[in-house]
């Protein structure tokens, strides 16, 4: 399943991540609708708000459906025959739809086949294991290569920093019936754990992994809903390390949620410059927390982690990008 995610980037950076080509082969960025609304935040929930990509289509009829816009919609899709006037009334989640039921669910099956397909954006996302002495969180993402660490110089068309997760959604439009806002929610497609996240939990998000994947998902007026949903299904082209149990209260919104941790294990972290705040993080929520006995949690080993480059690993670049992060941008040292 998915239930928490991260989503760190401020509203420019995040158009300049989701940097596409249109039809015509143009390289485009996509516009915000009502960016003003949009929050990063590290640790982010159902009935938050979170970006999402869509066809320009759906808001304007005239426009190519390969064009794209980002808006800010909220976790848990609320259907657009709801009656009530108060959506917090609804009597079931829609944060998650599985992908075997999809089709036959009312709620789900409506939206999709009228082509409302959308891309969830995050850093990556949270999921918990269950153990003997309580449940783990991991934080799941796409491993990160070493041309990811730099964010580039304003006048770069190519994004070179953290690749988003790029997740399968379905979204609708509700209007109160007595009238109002209309309200733009969505839910996240879930799939059977991959091989290698089936020790975490056994179900995961679908995720669109590539441009083509993406394009096909959102291209409604081009490809049907019968060849789209062909893209639903699990992908082991993913990394995940172990946090700290901070992340488990949803009012806690730092990059700590995020930070790697070592499990059952007593070494000392090894520090770069640009790492000492994080890993000061780290100490910190140890030493608030109550200890847990070595043997109640599994060990992280370099089976946890799979890397793209032998010199460095998706962890150590996170921790990288962590460190500049919580750096002040006046402040950061120049290479």
């Amino acid at each position: 399943m998915c239930g928490r995610t991260a989503c760190s980037l401020g509203a420019e950076l995040l158009r300049r991540a989701c940097a596409y080509r249109d039809r015509r082969g143009r390289q485009r960025q996509p516009e915000w609708v009502r960016e003003e609304r949009y929050r990063p935040s590290y640790n982010k929930g159902p009935q938050s708000s979170s970006p999402v990509l869509l066809s320009r289509k759906h808001l304007q009829q005239d426009a190519d459906s390969s064009e794209r816009v980002l808006m800010d919609m909220r976790w848990g899709l609320v259907p657009s025959w709801f009656k009530e006037n108060d959506p917090s009334k609804m009597q079931f989640k829609t944060s998650n739809c599985r992908s075997d039921t999809m089709l036959s669910k009312f709620s789900y099956k409506g939206p999709l086949l009228k082509g409302k397909r959308c891309v969830v954006l995050a850093d990556g996302f949270y999921e918990w294991q269950q153990c003997g002495g309580g449940k783990q969180p991991y934080f799941i993402y796409f491993p990160q290569s070493k041309d990811d660490q730099a964010e580039g110089e304003d006048g770069d068309k190519e994004w070179k920093g953290w690749r988003l997760l790029t997740m399968a959604g379905i979204f609708d439009c509700w209007e109160p019936p007595a009238g109002g806002e209309a309200l733009y929610t969505y839910t996240i497609i879930t799939v059977d754990a991959s091989k290698d996240l089936s020790f975490i939990h056994h179900r995961m998000p679908a995720i669109l992994d590539g441009e083509e994947a993406i394009r096909k998902w959102l291209d409604f007026a081009e490809v049907p809903t019968q060849e789209a949903v062909k893209l639903i299904q699990p992908t082991e082209n993913i990394v995940f390390h172990p946090v700290s149990t901070f992340v488990n209260s949803v009012r806690n919104d730092t990059p700590k949620c995020l930070a790697p941790i070592e499990l059952g294990d007593k070494k000392e972290v090894k520090a770069t410059a640009s790492s000492k705040m994080m890993l000061g993080w780290l100490k910190n929520s140890q030493e608030a927390s109550p200890k847990k006995k070595e043997n109640e949690l599994p060990r992280w080993t370099s089976q946890f982690i799979h890397s793209p480059s032998p010199k460095k690993s998706s962890a150590d670049i996170l921790q990288q990008w962590l460190g500049k992060e919580g750096e002040p941008a006046a402040k950061k040292r120049k290479v």
